[in-house]
């Protein structure tokens, strides 16, 4: 008995292997088949996004940032109260790169391993937004991560804990210890990453996006773990990637799209995404189904679609 449980077992882990194979070889080659699209497209940048302005501004700004505010700001950091450093302290670690790159590599992964051909005309869309936006955000936050990681441990600056023995501008090139690498902040790094991937995603959300992830940003400040200027190097340096890796997608129109204006769109439409999620929601609730008819296929995707009109 237990033999046959033990087939079965490595029976279902062999379909499902094999379908995550599969799809994975569906998405290789559907990125690979629009490598002559985005050659064909020409969408020069627009001025403040090429790489020498981008440059510019991180040269100006964290140049403003080491000067005028790191030698005054962890002195005046410690004069606060106790209050400040534990409320920003109960959520600075939201900046933590690996809470967001498990839940998205594991939906990723759980997605893969979906029999997409079997779920609905919604279903299907909804995986496939939430499999392209999730595997953005990991790439995203993931190679930004690695970036700052590199910067950090060969800069070898001094972190504001060692302000009293060194001051704010001390750099000790290959260090390799860990009270060496305040520059840039890894935290900000993964702030300013994910801010921009979602604010692409939700546009409409942009402003509140953007407004907390200053807040996250700026705690690492207030408990005493970075200097300004660190936290504005690693925001620049998570938003510039997260951008040119939207725009990679926008020219595959993957994902993402290049609107009249040369702006980026999500290339699901509010309306789609709305009935997608309402699909979600109602599957949840037992309400709608998940897997469609596969001798009927055209049919059930005009019931899909009168389903959301009467919704």
């Amino acid at each position: 008995m237990s033999g046959t449980t033990t087939e079965q077992l490595a029976g279902k882990v062999w379909r499902i292997a094999h379908r995550m194979r599969r799809n994975f070889g569906g998405v290789r080659r559907l990125i690979s088949g629009r490598a002559d699209r985005a050659r064909s497209v020409h969408d020069p940048l627009r001025p403040g996004q090429r790489p020498q302005d981008i440059l510019a501004i991180l040269l100006l700004t964290v140049g403003v940032a080491v000067v005028v505010f790191d030698i005054p700001t962890y002195p005046w950091i410690r004069s606060l109260p106790g209050e400040y450093w534990r409320t920003f302290n109960a959520f600075t670690d939201v900046g933590k790169a690996h809470w967001i790159l498990w839940s998205c590599g594991l939906l990723c992964l759980y997605l893969l391993a979906l029999d997409a051909s079997r779920l609905t005309f919604r279903m299907r869309m909804s995986v496939g937004a939430a499999f392209t936006y999730a595997g953005f955000i990991f790439y995203s936050v993931a190679a930004t991560g690695i970036l700052a990681i590199i910067f950090k441990w060969c800069l070898g600056r001094a972190r504001p804990k060692l302000y009293e023995q060194v001051g704010p501008v001390e750099f000790d090139f290959f260090a390799f210890h860990g009270s060496y690498t305040s520059f840039p902040s890894g935290h900000s790094t993964t702030v300013g990453a994910l801010a921009t991937a979602l604010a692409l995603i939700f546009p409409t959300w942009r402003w509140l996006i953007i407004v907390v992830a200053f807040w996250t940003a700026f705690s690492r400040i207030m408990v005493g773990a970075h200097y300004p200027s660190d936290v504005i190097a690693g925001t620049l340096l998570g938003m510039t990637f997260t951008f040119f890796t939207a725009r990679a997608l926008a020219r595959r129109r993957i994902g993402f799209q290049l609107s009249a204006a040369g702006r980026f769109e999500p290339i699901i439409s509010r309306a789609s995404a709305g009935y997608c999620a309402k699909a979600l929601w109602y599957a949840a609730c037992g309400r709608r189904r998940v897997t469609r008819d596969l001798a009927e296929p055209g049919a059930q995707m005009a019931q899909d679609m009168k389903r959301d009109q009467d919704d």
